[in-house]
This record gives C-alpha cells, structure tokens and sequence, in this order.
C-alpha cells in the first residue's frame, strides 16, 4: 500500500510540475500575443531633413519599421517556443533589436552630417521595451505598463482617480481626469478667413457607419503584412478590402461601402467603446481584451466625410493612393507634437477638446472629429514615416515651400453614448474610450485617422473642379454645411434639431438610410435587437489577417449606447469571401508588402508543430513549407490548447495506474487477513 501510494504521489507530482512547463509555455505565448514593442519615433524628430540626404534617411527610418516588424514576428515564435526555450525575450528580441536600432540610427545621423547639422539626441533613441498587455495587471493602479505617470498633453494631471478604481474595465485606463465637462470649455475654434483666389467649395462622400462590423487590428499602412500590427481594433468605412496582407491591386479592386463607387478609399479610425462588461468577440483575442482594449464597441451614429478646400488658393488632384494619418496612437509618451484629434459635443463644436473625452449635456451626441493634412509634396505617395509627404497648412491657410495644396479631408464621427457617471467611476453610466496601444492607456490624445485615396480618377477631377468652383458636391452633399467642413449646428438648446442629436439630416450618413447600405447587403433580415445579451454568432464579426471568421449574417441596430452590429457584406480580409486566405496577399504571413516597414514575417510552427528559429531582425523569417500559405500557422495561441491524445495521456499516467492497483491488493489482503484471525 505503501509503495502504491508512493508511485501515485510521485507521478501526480511529476505531472503538476509537467503542467506547470505548460502554463509557463501558455503564458509565453499570451505575453507575445498581446505584448507591444514600444520604440521611440525616430522619424518624429527629424522634421527638415536636407535634401541631399533625404533618400538615405527615409531609407533607413522604413528599415527601422521593418526590424520592429520582424521583432514582432520573432516575438511570437518566441512564445510558441517557450516549452523548448526558458531563454528571456530581451536576450532573444530586444536587445538585439537594440543592436540593430541602433547602426541605422547611425546611419541616419551620418546622412545628415554629410550635407548639414548632425541631428541631436537620436542616440537615446535605439533602446524599445517590451509592454505588456493591458489585463496583465489589473487592480495594480493606474499607472502600469510602464507608462509615465502623467503626460504633456493631459495638463499633468497624471493617472489619478477613475475607472472604477484601477484605471477602467482592464486596468489601464481610462480615468477620471480624462473628461471635460463641455459646457465648462470656452469657444476656441478658429477658422483662416478666405482670400479672393480660395477655394471656398465641398464635396463630400457617403460611406455609412460600419454597420457591417468590419473590423481588424492591422495597419496596412503603417505595419504591412504585420498581423495585429495596430494592436487595437479599427472601425473601417469605403474600402472592404483593407488588412494587414492587402496590395494596391486589393484595395483597387476591392468593394465599397461607399454610394459612389467611385469611391473605393479606405477610411479607419480606432473603434470607441463602453467600458460596461460586455464581451465582444474579441475578449480574448489579440488586439481586443489580451491587450486591455474591453467592453463593448459602439456603432457610429453618424459619419461624415468632407473633402474642402483652402482658404488662399485652389487645390490640386490627390495622387491615387496617397496614404495619410492624421494624428499620433502614442501621443501619450511620444508627447502631443503629433496629437490632432478634436472631440465635442452636437451643438457645441465650436468648443473642441484635444486632451480629453467629452461629457455631453443631455440630448447632445459625442463628436469626434479630424482635420487630415492639406498639403502635399508633389512627389510622394507615402514617406518612410508616414508623415513628411504631406504637412498641415499654417494658420493662413499657406502651404510649406515646395507643398502643393489638396482637398482636405474632415472626418466627422458622431456618437449616441450618455455622459458617464464619474464619481462612481462609471458604475451607473459607464466610461467611453477609444481603443489604444496597451501602454497609451485609452488617453483621447492618442487617438488618430488613416486614409488611402482609392478614387477614380474622373471622381478626383469632378471633386477638385467641384471645390475650386465652389459648389457643394458629392454623394454626402449637405445643404446645410458651411465651407469649412463643419456642418452648420442648430443652438444646443434644440436637441432634436439636424446634427444635435436628433433626426439626421438628409445626406447624413446614418444606419436608417437604405441609400447608404453598401453595394452588398447582408442576405439575413435585420434582428429586432443587438443588446448586450446577443448571442455570440450575433456578435461583430471581427475580420483578423491571420484567422479570417466569417460570422452569421445578422445585421443589427443599436440603441442608445450603441450595441454594435453585425453583418455579411464583404470585408475584413481581401481574401475572406473565398474562404481561401492562403494565397499571397490574404493569408501567408511571409506575404510583404511594396512598402517599406513590413519587414516579412514567419509561420509560428514548422513539421508537427516545432516552432521554427526566430530570424535575424530586420530579415525576413523564414516559413516552413507546409505552414507558409496556412493563416493560422502565424497566429499565437491566446488559449490554452489540449495536447496529445488518448494513447500519449495514457503513456504518461502508467505509474499512477499501478500505484492504484497496489493500493488496492494492499486493501484486498489486510480484509483476507482479517477474516482469518477472526
């Protein structure tokens, strides 16, 4: 009996320290799932780069995108392997990342010497950290990740009070002191008066809302053919085709959700959410809850986006496929040089916020809005950072030397979600915040616009001719918008006038209007109700480059706080209505991209599941042969998987199985003898 036990306990001990190699492997995998590399934006301080040495610097900022990138990918193999490596991911990433950082950060400084002033304090710029995800610390105050204790741009408030005591649903963020009440703001809106040669029209293109539910965490631009690559959802209007492995020709041939067809342009914003429980489909995948970004995402009420011209001269075309952001994800610790969106309430959008969410009156809908670039080099359709082919206009309206004036897009997103209840830090009413980089805390300063101009040719002219003659134009035409691009606001003292809250005004971009369904609506009839209760295959379809999901197609309406909706129509991935992602551009994680920064990627798994080698940073990883073309064969596992099967179980639980049988005999033959002593 002794000895019986004896094996039992020595094998259950064998296999809880075995399940705890496994828990350790698990954990390596959801810390690279949902970690993010945090690097310093090199490209952000070089703002007049000599001409001479513009082709080199820009050469190697996209080869710093590329290492980040290929960081990611040995990032995630790196989890995978966890079982076979207890090597640390500094040793393996980060340091090595560093290494590399900084020679081209070198590079740079020398480019620049050559033909002018050496750039300053770009050394200090090599070292990234690794950031965990945003659940991975809850209830451990406001101020995790790493991230400072308080930023610039929110007036040094830091990261004190709010979100139920530990920073929101996830624990980082948002907080108390990001709300403003918007009474309490003075008007500060300012608008260039415009000159005799102006361009005083508008024209502006109806999209819809995202009624479809077309979401994923890529950037296409920033990250291509980077998985996860924004580490937040993004709402997507126009363009359906839109993911981290979409080409030029993708999105040229993509559908829209546009009424113009013309208009097949990507439009995307980081999606807005109730910090109130709710799980979306994204709980616990990458880019949703495994990096702090939980609750339930809210449909747009309405989505305007205007094209308007300059005020002292006329504009020229957009080149096709121009890329352009608007705004900094990391503002809160790259600091707000960046920062450009604007948030306001119906009825009081002369007064706009930058630094903080607002708390609307009652009957007033949240606004947020962006004013993108007006200014392009004549040249370029995107930089290595993303941000010096094009420039903002000065307060006059004049564009820099050797920038030539666009239309310009303003991009105005309204939201039907109540004031939150800040002094029970949103337990009555909750918090609202945009979705963010795990160390940006949900702070409204980080938020941002992407857009890649996929019009027609002929759609541009009838545009730029339609603003330089002064006309209002275009498929999301309103009567009542002034020049600048805002629509013109009733007094806040009628709620229920035209964008204050009340019925839409005819070509708003609202979900009731058929006209602005897109090309392909959903075959399902549209559900009563998309409440928190939904069921799960009721839920937003969430379209991720690496593990495409084709939900029901359902299609909802959303009630006051903005019940997301779900439908078909075609999205998400270029490849996803196939239902064949493997090809070169929807689903091989070793797919590129034409733009600089994707830096290639791996399949995680190579024969029967062996995590391959992590590859030289800044080198393209090499998938297996069998794994290359699988989209899930890059994806990191956010759950823990059963291993083995029936007979590798039973192989390993052999000892205890004896031991049991000993126990047993051990127990027959004391009862025998027993019975013979009696």
């Amino acid at each position: 009996m002794l000895g019986g036990g004896g094996l039992i306990a020595a094998n259950v001990y064998a296999s809880a320290t075995e399940s705890g190699s496994d828990q350790s492997s698990q954990t390596g995998q959801v810390l690279a799932a949902g970690a993010t590399i945090d690097c310093p934006d090199v490209g952000s301080r070089l703002t007049d780069v000599p001409d001479g040495a513009r082709e080199s610097v820009d050469k190697e900022l996209a080869l710093l995108d590329q290492q980040v990138a290929a960081a990611y990918q040995q990032l995630q193999q790196w989890g995978q392997a966890q079982q076979q490596n207890s090597g640390s991911a500094d040793d393996a990433i980060m340091n090595p990342l560093k290494e590399k950082r900084d020679e081209a950060i070198g590079r740079i400084s020398d480019a620049i010497d050559q033909v002018g002033d050496r750039p300053q304090g770009l050394d200090d710029m090599a070292a990234c950290t690794l950031q965990p995800s945003g659940n991975q610390s809850q209830g451990g105050g406001d101020t995790g990740q790493g991230a400072p204790s308080q930023s610039p741009a929110d007036g040094g408030q830091g990261q004190t009070g709010g979100g139920q005591g530990n920073g929101g649903q996830a624990g980082n963020g948002p907080v108390v002191a990001d709300y403003a009440d918007i009474t309490s703001v003075q008007p500060n809106v300012q608008t260039p008066a415009p000159q005799s040669d102006a361009s005083r029209g508008t024209f502006s293109s109806s999209c819809g809302v995202n009624a479809n539910g077309v979401f994923n965490s890529d950037n296409v631009i920033v990250a291509p053919g980077v998985s996860n690559g924004a580490h937040h959802f993004h709402d997507y209007v126009g363009n359906q085709a839109n993911n981290a492995f979409a080409s030029d020709d993708d999105l040229a041939n993509g559908d829209t959700s546009c009424v113009d067809k013309g208009d097949r342009s990507t439009y995307y914003w980081p999606v807005l959410r109730l910090q109130n429980g709710k799980q979306e489909r994204d709980a616990g995948a990458p880019g949703g809850g495994t990096e702090g970004n939980a609750g339930q995402i809210v449909t747009p009420k309405q989505v305007t986006l205007t094209f308007v011209g300059n005020p002292r001269s006329k504009v020229t075309e957009m080149p096709r496929l121009l890329r352009i952001i608007t705004g900094d994800a990391k503002a809160f610790v790259n600091g707000p040089a960046n920062a450009n969106a604007s948030w306001s309430c119906t009825g009081f959008e002369d007064r706009q916020l930058k630094d903080k969410y607002p708390l609307c009156p009652s009957g007033s809908d949240v606004v947020r809005s962006f004013k993108f670039q007006s200014c392009w080099d004549g040249r370029n359709i995107d930089s290595a950072n993303h941000r010096t082919h094009v420039a903002f206009a000065d307060a006059e309206g004049n564009c820099p030397n050797g920038f030539e004036a666009i239309p310009q897009l303003v991009q105005r997103i309204v939201y039907d979600v109540d004031a939150p209840s800040l002094q029970d830090g949103g337990r009555t009413v909750p918090l609202f915040a945009v979705d963010s980089f795990p160390e940006q805390l949900h702070k409204p300063v980080t938020d941002h616009g992407d857009f890649i101009n996929v019009f027609d040719e002929g759609l541009m002219k009838e545009m730029v001719g339609c603003i330089n003659s002064g006309r209002t134009c275009g498929a999301g035409a309103d009567p009542g918008q002034d020049p600048s691009g805002n629509p013109s606001e009733p007094p806040a003292s009628s709620p229920a006038s035209p964008g204050n809250g009340g019925e839409p005004a005819p070509g708003d971009t609202a979900t009731e209007q058929p006209s602005q369904a897109p090309a392909d609506p959903p075959s399902a009839e549209p559900t009563d109700d998309a409440t928190a209760t939904a069921p799960a295959s009721e839920l937003p379809r969430v379209y991720s480059s690496s593990s495409p999901t084709h939900a029901t197609s359902d299609k909802g309406h959303s009630d006051k706080g903005g019940s997301q909706n779900s439908g078909s129509g075609k999205g998400g991935s270029a490849k996803t209505d196939s239902g064949t992602s493997g090809s070169d551009k929807g689903g091989s994680s070793n797919s590129g991209s034409d733009k600089a920064g994707s830096g290639g990627s791996a399949s995680g798994k190579g024969d029967g599941g062996q995590a391959t080698q992590p590859a030289e940073i800044g080198e393209p990883a090499q998938p297996s042969a069998e794994g290359a073309n699988d989209p899930s064969a890059a994806a990191v596992q956010t759950q823990p998987q059963a291993q083995g099967g029936l007979a590798e179980t039973g192989a390993n639980l052999w000892p205890a199985g004896i031991g049991a049988l000993l126990v047993i005999a051990g127990f027959v033959v004391l009862r025998r003898m027993g019975r013979r002593s009696m």
